[in-house]
């Protein structure tokens, strides 16, 4: 089993490659280039391993919460290869990714949605996937509750940008990021127990509609 994964929700542009468990990917930091390197970067991957992309038996990408541009990016990738080699494809949550990427049982994940939000969710480990404590919402920083227990670790750059937040945890690491590679490890099981669904059925997790203030919210701040 071949699994081709994009992630491009935050600043970080990442892709991967999972066969048969082994992983290799490349990451690098994007700015607004992710539409512009991404397919390059997989080029390089699908070649370091010897495969073709018709090779590929299902692709996976990062639905969500995260930049908009960034979610629509990779589900166009992904829906694209998997229109190409007629595979089946998975979106996967960026908030489980980042858990996943932290190494932690108890994570509270906090990405600066900005517009004085945050993307967030308390989750913990439930033998190789994420159990939702509170579920993924678009909140004001001041809205982030932390639910009952200890250890809880705190990633994601909701908490470089709002450092107040880590009140509430033991530890803090705010660059920790979603990855390809987390992702391709969270989709594989879930693809192989039949979950990948046909290309046209793919969609971004946005969690809120609205992209910028308006001129009057923006002087208020």
């Amino acid at each position: 089993m071949r699994i081709a994964a994009l992630e491009t929700s935050t600043e970080w542009c990442s892709v991967a490659l999972w066969s048969d468990g082994a992983i290799v990917s490349l990451e690098q930091r994007a700015g607004h280039r992710h539409a512009e390197i991404a397919l390059p970067l997989l080029s390089e991957v699908l070649a370091r391993c010897g495969t073709a992309a018709h090779e590929l038996d299902a692709v996976a990408f990062g639905a969500g919460p995260g930049s908009f541009t960034g979610l629509r990016i990779a589900c166009g990738l992904a829906q694209g290869l998997a229109i190409g080699a007629d595979i089946p494809l998975l979106g996967v949550s960026t908030l489980d990714a980042i858990a996943e990427e932290s190494g932690a049982a108890r994570v509270i994940v906090c990405l600066d949605a900005r517009m004085r939000e945050v993307y967030y969710a308390c989750l913990e480990r439930a033998g190789g996937a994420w159990r939702a404590a509170s579920a993924a919402l678009c909140v004001p920083p001041a809205a982030v509750q932390r639910p009952p227990g200890d250890g809880w670790c705190g990633c994601g750059n909701g908490f470089a940008a709002y450092p107040e937040l880590a009140r509430m945890v033991t530890r803090v690491l705010p660059e920790v990021h979603p990855s390809a590679s987390a992702i391709a490890r969270l989709a594989a099981p879930r693809i192989l127990a039949g979950e990948g669904v046909d290309a046209a059925a793919a969609a971004p997790l946005y969690l809120r509609d609205k992209v910028a203030l308006t001129i009057e919210e923006r002087g208020s701040r």
